[in-house]
């Protein structure tokens, strides 16, 4: 079995690792290098440093459309398959056209839901029950590809990092199932009617909103981990939360009680009012500083009850 791998981020190496120890994993194509950091020193790419460990040859263009090159390298290898995870570039129709069984594409949702580049992010933040993941056969279109094999997974209270941990280590299984039995798999075209989509995140995505219930701003909390993180203003500093909870009642007057408003200070969390309901916070970072629980913060910091938070900085 000849396999050409797709793959960048640290998520593809349980699927990329499993590969390689049941197939032959002939080339590692993932993005250039870039550098990184305030030192910009150049990191390689989690897959690229897999290859390197374990010699197999890697493939860094920085473009798949319209490169002759990348085209005739991919061509010559004469694969069985192409398997992309989170690679982060569009493969080309004549590339999608070189396997000689098929392009396998694993995708971290449950398709046709949350196609796009941050499927795990929103359907965290959009308080999915489920999330899955999906191998499908590549296509031109975005994540629109005949579905072959699934399997789901409960979110429950994981942040973006845990459940795209698990549906890394779902997905290698699932990817193996999907080769063995691929001879015998009836591919079923997605319903469009039913199809979602999973945007880019983007750095103002995490920018809260303390007019929204306390039950979404933890959820967006939890989603948008570890980038680009949810964030607010405290007297003009930027404040990053990573651990909230959402709850109802502490005892305290909820009449005219302005969103933001921090409301009550224990030793070792505090409340801040929402839309609907309490945010109670329980680890959260000054930028520029290390991440603290909510009970390292306060006997650093001086937090008030009445102290606001803000959706904006404060000329």
């Amino acid at each position: 079995m000849n396999i050409i791998f797709f793959g960048t981020p640290e998520i593809a190496l349980p699927i990329l690792s499993t590969l390689h120890e049941h197939y032959s994993v002939t080339l590692i194509v993932c993005k250039p290098d870039k550098p990184q950091n305030r030192g910009q020193k150049i990191i390689y790419p989690p897959t690229k440093a897999f290859a390197l460990k374990y010699n197999i040859p890697y493939y860094q263009p920085s473009k798949l459309k319209n490169n002759e090159d990348a085209y005739q390298l991919l061509k010559k290898i004469n694969p069985d398959y192409l398997i992309t995870v989170a690679y982060g570039l569009i493969l080309p129709e004549a590339i999608l056209k070189l396997p000689k069984k098929a392009p396998i594409n694993v995708h971290f949702s449950l398709l046709p839901k949350y196609r796009g580049a941050a499927p795990v992010n929103w359907a965290i933040i959009n308080g999915e029950k489920y999330t899955g993941v999906t191998t499908m056969l590549m296509n031109n279109s975005l994540d629109g590809g005949d579905i072959l094999l699934q399997s789901s997974m409960l979110i429950e209270k994981k942040t973006a990092p845990e459940v795209c941990n698990e549906l890394a280590f779902l997905g290698a299984e699932l990817t193996i199932k999907t080769i063995d039995k691929f001879s015998c798999i009836k591919a079923k075209k997605q319903n469009e009617k039913k199809a979602s989509y999973a945007p880019i995140l983007k750095k103002e995505d995490g920018l809260i909103d303390w007019n929204k219930n306390a039950i979404l701003i933890e959820r967006m909390i939890r989603g948008l981990l570890n980038w680009p993180t949810a964030y607010t203003y405290l007297h003009n500093r930027l404040i990053k939360f990573y651990e909230a909870s959402a709850v109802n009642d502490i005892g305290v007057d909820k009449k005219n009680q302005k969103p933001g408003k921090i409301v009550k200070i224990n030793k070792d969390s505090f409340y801040v009012a929402t839309g609907m309901g309490l945010l109670e916070v329980l680890k959260l970072q000054i930028e520029g500083k290390r991440i603290l629980t909510s009970a390292e913060f306060l006997r650093g910091n001086k937090l008030r009850e009445g102290d606001c938070f803000s959706s904006k900085y404060l000329d």
